[in-house]
């Protein structure tokens, strides 16, 4: 399916939140999904993802999650300088404010003309993935894929020691799909595990999967890429959407 792209402002307090819409170049409505970086924000491989995701039939919009801090247009490099500066503002920007900017997107997609009512549904990777796991808890929100998410295990997620986010699991009342690398040092064995456990045990409809990969596998730049698994992961994310919204 071919695709359209664009950026959109959002017009919210302090800095607009920019976004990149990919959505399919044909008449329709479809489902829509809110899409999150690492913490690197819309750098190609992200947009490629996204494009890549709307060819399957979807809308998908990735915010920059950085928009107060950042200025709007800011991909930060892929080297140790840029993974500094993303790490650092992460850790300026209190959890409070990713809920507020995920519940204005996420309004702004329901409202979109494109968007099929009540299918709404999130992903991300790494920061992203949490996040993800956090708009979950949103009640407009039917399924959410996790990749690699970090922190959250231990509540860790932007500037807050413990955001909370695993004792909440209870809010959920969509489907999660779980994505790990057995060798990410960010999220090791006994980490998923405490996000297993607390799954299984609050029923939330969920499904793990683990890969021979490392952390970021996904990214297509740099040496951890991995294919394969990057290509399992994804048929894995389209079908939780294509179960979860039927055409």
């Amino acid at each position: 399916m071919i695709v359209t792209t664009e950026y959109i402002d959002l017009p919210l307090p302090g800095n607009p939140m920019r976004m990149f819409v990919a959505a399919p170049n044909v008449p329709g409505q479809f489902p829509g999904i809110w899409c999150y970086s690492d913490i690197f924000q819309l750098t190609p491989p992200m947009l490629r993802f996204c494009i890549r995701l709307a060819g399957y039939g979807f809308i998908a919009v990735a915010p920059e999650i950085y928009r107060r801090i950042e200025p709007p247009g800011t991909a930060i490099p892929f080297d140790d300088a840029g993974r500094t500066r993303g790490l650092d503002d992460a850790q300026k920007t209190p959890v409070a404010h990713f809920d507020a900017d995920c519940r204005s997107g996420l309004d702004w997609l329901a409202q979109h003309p494109k968007v099929a009512p009540g299918k709404i549904g999130a992903m991300g990777f790494c920061i992203g993935g949490h996040l993800a796991f956090r708009a979950a808890l949103q009640p407009d929100v039917r399924a959410a894929a996790c990749w690699y998410g970090t922190g959250i295990h231990n509540g860790k997620l932007g500037q807050d020691a413990d955001a909370g986010s695993l004792g909440r699991v209870n809010e959920i009342r969509g489907e999660l799909l779980m994505i790990f690398g057995e060798r990410d040092p960010h999220v090791p064995s006994d980490a998923r595990e405490i996000v297993n456990r607390a799954l299984k045990s609050s029923g939330v409809r969920y499904e793990t999967r683990l890969f021979p990969a490392e952390h970021a596998f996904a990214r297509d730049e740099g040496p951890r890429f991995d294919p394969e698994s990057t290509d399992q992961a994804f048929a894995a994310t389209i079908s939780l959407f294509r179960r979860t919204f039927p055409s």
